[in-house]
């Protein structure tokens, strides 16, 4: 019988990463000189570069949207399907746009801050500059969110320039480029 991963390795741990768009994942077009979310591109900007031995990342995307742009319909989804992979017990990092990620954290809060099933971390990151830009605030991020995932207890979180907010009474505070409590 094989074992698995997580037993071959003291410390191992595997993350699952949910891309959902936003700043974070916007790229530029040089045929037409746009910055659009198309497809994620996070493997091979940010996670392809970072040294994660005793990591193991599983990276799906499930929209490429501005948060600006995100209905209920798609907050609801994001929350339907981070409540999907709760029974692989593994924390979850959510790739977001900075512009309405309280508010989808918010609704995934809410939706599982009852359920017996919240048995891993679940924290939201995004930037304030798209992966790529030379002072892109991405991969400080995405770095402190993995880290923040493997050390936090059950619940959701935001991790954001150096700092970890659980939900809820979290926002954006547009002056300061970051996010903070209230």
């Amino acid at each position: 019988m094989q074992k698995e991963t997580s037993e071959l390795l003291p410390g191992f741990t595997e993350i699952i990463v949910m891309t959902t768009g936003g700043t974070i994942e916007k790229t530029y077009d040089e045929f037409d000189g746009s910055l659009a979310n198309r497809e994620s591109s996070i493997r091979q900007k940010i996670l392809s570069k970072l040294r994660l031995p005793y990591t193991k990342l599983n990276v799906f995307s499930l929209m490429a949207k501005d948060s600006l742009h995100m209905t209920d319909y798609d907050r609801v989804l994001i929350a339907k399907t981070i409540e999907g992979h709760l029974y692989k017990k593994l924390p979850i990092v959510i790739l977001h746009g900075t512009d309405t990620m309280a508010k989808t954290a918010n609704v995934v809060h809410e939706k599982l801050k009852d359920n017996s099933e919240l048995v891993a971390p679940i924290v939201f990151t995004g930037a304030m500059k798209p992966m790529g830009f030379e002072d892109s605030d991405s991969n400080q991020n995405v770095t402190e969110a993995l880290l923040a995932a493997k050390i936090l207890k059950p619940g959701v979180y935001i991790s954001f320039h150096n700092r970890v907010f659980e939900l809820p009474n979290v926002r954006k505070n547009k002056e300061k480029r970051t996010f903070e409590s209230f």
